[in-house]
């Protein structure tokens, strides 16, 4: 799949499309009556785990999977307050885990500031940092990344399309794979990914078309041979992720004249296991702005919390508890195969 560069179509032509559902040979149900149909009621949050912030959606790269349309010119950025708030939501509340993602995070200019203040202020037992990994070596500024890290016990998840250069450029652009492969080095060298370090380096496959993934155990024992053999690499787990239709991959599925087989595909995998892990009940995902979202791909497509307290300025964590999950068709992508979250498979 080629980089797509262009911007993508606007939010509302994008739930426009997929609201509509209208294919050549029928109309795909809507997923809200799909889970009527298997007997599943609505999908309601449970008790807050995962606190998931995009703090901007600047980025180093301009890779065609990205349903954030992330890259270089973007400058939306969150602002101190939101940053200070987040944290006393951290405070004043029970939350296991921050995941930080963008963008490329790490180019926030309070981004080294706001992880030692998680790490000095709060109990979050596990930050994680979702990095390109070619971050480390975009600039001096962040050459030290690695150290700083390891110091602050970050949890690294970084994407990775393939284990050879040609897959990995095609979608990520021209010098990635090799960046790449120098910046997992560098994680390697401070006990990232190590049998006996407690400094977990995880991987993130992306399908390069329109098609699921496949097997997630097998596609991790195959990355794990690849990159040690060839570059002695090591990294705990590989997480396979589904494309969802939004952003440039949905602009990539309808030039490419993929869309409709694509939907297709995610309607008739659906699996209702699925929707027992699904990470829109833990989580709560809150925008550069400050608003909340049940999970990243809701935010993209700003389908806000089904909730009075939509913004991180009025949150009550404990009032979100067995509210209903706003859903639509890109739903299906969560729902289709062995399922899909920001850890991988949940089915």
């Amino acid at each position: 799949m080629d980089q797509i560069k262009s911007k993508t179509m606007g939010v509302s032509k994008q739930l426009e499309v997929l609201k509509n559902g209208v294919f050549s040979n029928g109309k795909l149900p809507l997923f809200k009556d799909k889970l009527k149909e298997v007997n599943i009621p609505d999908i309601k949050k449970g008790q807050l785990k995962i606190l998931q912030l995009n703090i901007g959606y600047m980025c180093n790269q301009t890779c065609s999977h990205c349903h954030v349309d992330a890259g270089p010119s973007r400058k939306e950025m969150m602002s101190i307050e939101v940053l200070n708030r987040c944290l006393n939501l951290m405070i004043e509340n029970k939350i296991e885990t921050v995941d930080i993602t963008g963008g490329a995070p790490e180019m926030h200019p309070n981004f080294s500031w706001f992880v030692r203040s998680i790490r000095e202020k709060t109990k979050v037992d596990e930050i994680i940092v979702r990095s390109n990994l070619t971050i480390i070596l975009a600039n001096k500024k962040f050459f030290d990344l690695p150290n700083f890290f390891a110091d602050n016990r970050i949890h690294i998840i970084s994407s990775l399309p393939f284990y050879n250069k040609e897959k990995t450029d095609n979608q990520r652009g021209k010098g990635v794979f090799d960046k790449s492969i120098s910046a997992l080095k560098k994680l390697n060298k401070v006990g990232y990914g190590k049998a006996n370090s407690n400094l977990k380096l995880d991987l993130v496959y992306n399908p390069s078309g329109a098609f699921l993934p496949p097997d997630q155990s097998l596609l991790e024992i195959k990355f794990k041979e690849k990159l040690y053999t060839d570059f002695k690499i090591e990294f705990n787990n590989l997480f396979t992720i589904t494309n969802l239709p939004i952003s440039r991959f949905l602009d990539y599925l309808i030039a490419s004249e993929n869309y409709e087989e694509y939907m297709e595909t995610l309607v008739n995998r659906f699996n209702p296991n699925a929707t027992k892990e699904l990470m829109c009940k833990n989580t709560i995902s809150v925008s550069w702005e400050g608003n909340i979202y049940d999970c990243d791909f809701n935010q993209m497509l700003d389908l806000k919390i089904n909730s009075k307290n939509s913004t991180i300025f009025n949150c009550k964590i404990e009032g979100l508890v067995d509210k209903k999950v706003e859903v639509s068709q890109h739903c299906y992508g969560c729902t289709a195969g062995a399922g899909s979250s920001c850890q991988g498979t949940i089915a």
